[in-house]
């Protein structure tokens, strides 16, 4: 039998919303006002906290704070008589599942609340996820809270974390685990196509709307409709373009090129970004208008240096996913001691890619440290003496690109991901720096 409390400081509320629930099978306890409620949560633990927003002992976020310290998993639902935007913004933000203004539909509430408890309850409490999320280190496991909260909501979500740390995981973990896991997800990186197509990639267009559309075309947004849409590095779309975004994320509504009549589209947005959105607002490279309105909700995800009790986690994680015949190998501890001495700047990527280079060339069950010669792990202090004091910050800067771009082959792509910038900063250093372009594609 399902479990919910109650908490609303009007007796006829209370009893209404007691009789409903109860007629529908539900187990109901009810409380007057915050402290009562949380009182009454630790004797009576449950799934489903559906509380008023304004009390005369405090407020429904109050009562979340607690629910949340006592029981992360518990989902809450907020009613309100003042329905105010920023309200509903601190509400997402505290972890909300919903948030209904009275006069409520009894049945609209019966809705969400049978919505919110559909979603798996152990998900973010789990070391390895489906999607390849790998960690149980508290900074881990306050994540994944946190994303199986904003996972029963529709509101649009930020990502900000460095290269490597796993957001487009993160993303479909969230699509997956959402209403919206029957519907499409479709990724969109901003920085992969010229600034000239990507606004007809997102938004299509119609035959004949400038010279070479021979047909019509769908953009990303109708091919999300009912799913999600991934904009990943959106820090890298360019400013003519994020208007016109910020618009659709608006009336969820786009208008193809070439086209009169808008189309209307029901998607959820992921943004993702490697930066610091409000610094590039500052710097006038990104609208301040479109940085709030994707920042209702941000995650943040923590790169593997602040979190390093997960690394032998992700050791054996790898160690089991490209072991060859099912065998895994032994990391003497010399390995182990480099490997967590190392800031691992291109994060969970970088160390995937240095499990999977001993593992291709281990000879027997155990792996020694001679088999990281050549990776950044035995060459830091070679680097560091390079940079001695006296160089200049732009001397450091044009080593830290020469080095990425070594330890990569002269791959941009991937020294872009070391060192948690983008493709088109890591061509823009290549040219300001006067390194051989030939060298490095």
């Amino acid at each position: 039998m399902n479990r919910v409390l109650v908490v609303d400081d009007e007796p006829a509320m209370r009893t209404a919303l007691e009789a409903s629930f109860s007629h529908n099978g539900w187990k109901v306890e009810t409380a007057s006002g915050t402290y009562e409620a949380l009182e009454r949560f630790r004797s009576w633990p449950c799934p489903l906290v559906i509380t008023d927003m304004r009390m005369p002992d405090g407020d429904g976020l109050k009562v979340m704070s607690g629910i949340r310290t006592l029981a992360p998993e518990t989902a809450v639902i907020f009613l309100t008589a003042y329905g105010s935007v920023p309200e509903a913004v601190k509400a997402m933000k505290g972890g909300a599942c919903d948030y209904l203004v009275k006069p409520i539909s009894f049945e609209q509430l019966h809705e969400a609340a049978q919505r919110v408890l559909k979603m798996d309850p152990s998900w973010g409490q789990r070391r390895e996820t489906e999607g390849g999320i790998v960690g149980d280190s508290l900074p881990m496991r306050r994540l994944m809270d946190r994303a199986r909260q904003i996972a029963r909501t529709d509101v649009d979500l930020l990502l900000e974390a460095e290269s490597g740390t796993g957001k487009e995981l993160l993303a479909r973990l969230i699509h997956d685990s959402s209403r919206r896991r029957t519907g499409p997800f479709v990724a969109v990186n901003c920085a992969a196509f010229p600034d000239t197509l990507l606004e007809s990639e997102l938004f299509g267009y119609m035959k004949g709307a400038f010279t070479g559309a021979a047909s019509s075309h769908v953009g990303k947004f109708e091919l999300a409709h009912r799913g999600t849409l991934l904009l990943d590095e959106i820090s890298e779309m360019p400013l003519p373009l994020q208007p016109k975004l910020l618009r659709v994320l608006q009336q969820r509504e786009v208008d193809r090129l070439g086209d009169r009549s808008p189309i209307s589209i029901d998607v959820r947005v992921i943004a993702t970004t490697n930066r610091d959105l409000a610094t590039s607002v500052k710097e006038g490279k990104f609208r301040a208008d479109l940085y709030y309105r994707l920042n209702v909700v941000a995650l943040n995800i923590p790169p593997l240096r602040e979190r390093k009790d997960d690394i032998p986690v992700l050791i054996e994680y790898f160690n089991r996913k490209y072991s060859v015949g099912g065998s895994s190998v032994e990391f003497s501890p010399e390995i182990m001691e480099r490997i967590l001495a190392h800031d691992w700047p291109g994060n969970v990527r970088e160390l995937e890619n240095i499990v999977r280079r001993i593992l291709a060339l281990a000879v027997g069950p155990k792996a020694d440290v001679d088999l990281l010669e050549g990776t950044n792990l035995m060459k830091e202090e070679a680097v560091a003496t390079s940079m001695e004091l006296g160089a200049s910050l732009q001397e450091m800067e044009k080593q830290m690109y020469l080095h990425a771009l070594e330890e990569t082959q002269g791959n941009r792509t991937h020294a872009a991901e070391l060192l948690g910038v983008s493709v088109r900063t890591v061509r823009n250093k290549i040219r300001e720096f006067g390194i051989p372009a030939r060298r490095y594609v």
